[in-house]
């Protein structure tokens, strides 16, 4: 009776602590996880410009896709980010399937330093503990972040509170794995499982639940080194999670269009490549040398003694190795997705022509820094639309043809679309972390986008114009078609500078945007001034002059907007118009 009584206590106690270590397991995982997200967010912040610079420097160079692609995901410590941010690009079409694909290697490269850093925490031997003392991290940015004033001490003590709460996540999984460890039957349970397959398996499903790779990467390394699992163990596992990794970008590209979708397969197949060429490797060892070598052995006799170092190098030449042996390759890559995903050339016409967004993407808005750029190409592309629609609007007024009004009305349509959906997007943006800089930008790229409508608007004007002339059986004399013409190119050179002083904060070219202006200005006061002699001299018919006159006041309020596109780079210098 007292030896069941003892096997019933101990049976207890054994629940309780396999409880207690799965309960501080999750708790870990949580803050862990939060920690990566406050990392991140604060990084892009604090990056913003360099990153802006970085994704600029796109070329058809692999070697380069790979450095941006790893640089940013090391920058803002996710490859997820990374990979999400890439499907927006090739998903609004400004970026190829083989440059992303260069790209997302990168990504995967860059996402071992958080390994890494693990890696580090988990090292140190008598004294204080390195884990604690990076921990304590937490505490100083928490005290930075919540005294001071100025936005970018904020954002750096959210960064080191972020890298500090890292530590205390991993404290908690490294807790847990060590009560783990007391178990027996854990440590049979976990050893019994050491099939390649059944690990790499276990890692994937594991990450695409937790959705970061960082986190099972993480808990790989801990359990290892509490010696719940070997290292060979978890390498597999760690490769697993370069499978589950994918989830994201699979989630992502669903929702998007066919080059996004043939992205998330690239990300897709490049890491089950990967995995594959290891396993193959693994197999062929096993073989040759009766089962005496292995990955865990190689890493054990390279870095004896620490096994957190020993896994976290296996995970950073693992992706290396698998970012040489498929850049080379890079061009069958993008081959088999297309053929795997083919064309719809039907849907495809059909989309062609209804509006859309050019540059930007929901996807982006994980990436609130590089959203903020493209939403200025966006509206430099409006912009763009609007003054073809203008120069579409002369030529059918000064022909009275309209040969062209179906381009006109899907420019128009077009225009419409992004002054209804674009403002929305950028409202979600500001509500984003992004600089103060950014925040007064988009306050201002809601009243540009109001203004480029308006301009579309008075094209449409100029058209309903024309149909009075066509009505009237009338057309505008030779004199006043050489003064529209005038009007046409000096609109054209407002625009060009204009634009210039937009996209490049050129001040200097605001100087020409206000000559160009006042020109504007004065050749529609001739023509008020030349109306009555023209009536009395019968140059034309009243019904024209009315026509001409509302043409020419419109082309002058077409070039106010203009003006106050350009005027707008002043309220990022000084805060006001």
């Amino acid at each position: 009776m007292h030896q069941r009584a003892q096997v019933l206590f101990t049976l207890n106690m054994d629940i309780t602590i396999l409880l207690q270590a799965i309960l501080q397991l999750v708790a870990g995982i949580g803050i862990f996880l939060v920690a990566c997200q406050m990392m991140s967010s604060n990084l892009e912040t604090a990056s913003s410009a360099r990153l802006k610079s970085l994704f600029s420097r796109m070329s058809n160079s692999r070697m380069l896709g790979v450095g941006i692609g790893t640089v940013a995901t090391a920058a803002i410590q996710s490859s997820g980010a990374t990979t999400v941010m890439v499907i927006g690009f090739v998903n609004v079409g400004i970026m190829s399937l083989a440059q992303a694909a260069t790209i997302i290697y990168g990504a995967n490269i860059g996402t071992t330093v958080t390994a890494q850093i693990v890696a580090l925490g988990l090292s140190g031997g008598g004294g204080i503990s390195t884990t604690v003392i990076f921990a304590a991290f937490a505490g100083l940015g928490a005290f930075i972040e919540l005294f001071s004033k100025k936005d970018t001490w904020k954002t750096w003590g959210g960064i080191i509170t972020g890298f500090g709460m890292l530590f205390v996540g991993l404290s908690l999984m490294s807790g847990s794995m060590k009560e783990l460890s007391g178990l027996q039957e854990i440590k049979d349970f976990l050893a019994s499982i050491e099939h390649p397959l059944m690990l790499v398996l276990f890692g994937a499903i594991l990450t695409a639940i937790v959705q970061s790779s960082s986190v099972v990467t993480s808990i790989a390394l801990t359990m290892a080194v509490t010696g719940l699992i070997s290292l060979n163990q978890g390498i597999y596992l760690t490769m697993g999670s370069n499978i589950g990794s994918c989830v994201v970008a699979i989630i992502a590209g669903l929702t998007s269009g066919l080059n996004a979708k043939r992205t998330a397969l690239i990300h897709l197949l490049f890491n089950c490549f990967g995995v594959c060429i290891f396993l193959i490797a693994a197999w062929i060892m096993h073989l040759v040398t009766s089962g005496t070598l292995n990955y865990g052995v190689i890493f054990e006799t390279m870095l004896p003694g620490a096994p957190q170092l020993q896994l976290a190098m296996f995970h950073t030449i693992f992706n290396c190795c698998t970012v040489a042996i498929i850049l080379p390759l890079t061009n069958a890559l993008v081959n088999l997705v297309c053929k795997v995903i083919p064309e719809k050339p039907l849907a495809v016409a059909e989309d062609a022509n209804q509006p859309h967004f050019h540059f930007v993407d929901d996807k982006m808005l994980r990436t609130p820094i590089i959203a903020v750029n493209q939403v200025k190409l966006e509206i430099e592309n409006m912009a763009a639309v609007a003054i073809h629609n203008f120069d579409l609007a002369v030529d059918i007024i000064t022909k009275v043809d309209f040969e062209k009004m179906d381009e006109f009305n899907t420019n128009e349509q077009q225009l419409n679309y992004l002054n209804r959906n674009l403002i929305p997007y950028i409202v979600q943006l500001n509500n984003l972390p992004i600089s103060e800089e950014d925040h007064r930008y988009l306050a201002t790229a809601i009243r540009t986008i109001g203004d480029l409508e308006r301009v579309g608007d008075y094209a449409v004007n100029i058209t309903e114009y024309a149909e009075l002339l066509k009505n009237f059986n009338e057309k505008f004399t030779k004199d006043l078609l050489f003064e529209v013409e005038h009007l046409r190119e000096t609109i054209a050179s407002l625009y060009q500078s204009s634009m210039k002083a937009y996209m490049d904060q050129d001040f200097a070219a605001l100087d020409d945007v206000n000559k160009y202006e006042d020109e504007v200005d004065d050749t529609v006061a001739t023509i008020e001034k030349l109306h009555l002699q023209r009536l009395m001299d019968g140059i034309y018919p009243a019904s024209v002059g009315q026509v001409y006159q509302e043409f020419a006041s419109d082309t002058e309020r077409i070039a106010d907007h203009f003006l106050n596109v350009a005027k707008s780079i002043r309220q990022l210098h000084v805060g006001e118009d």
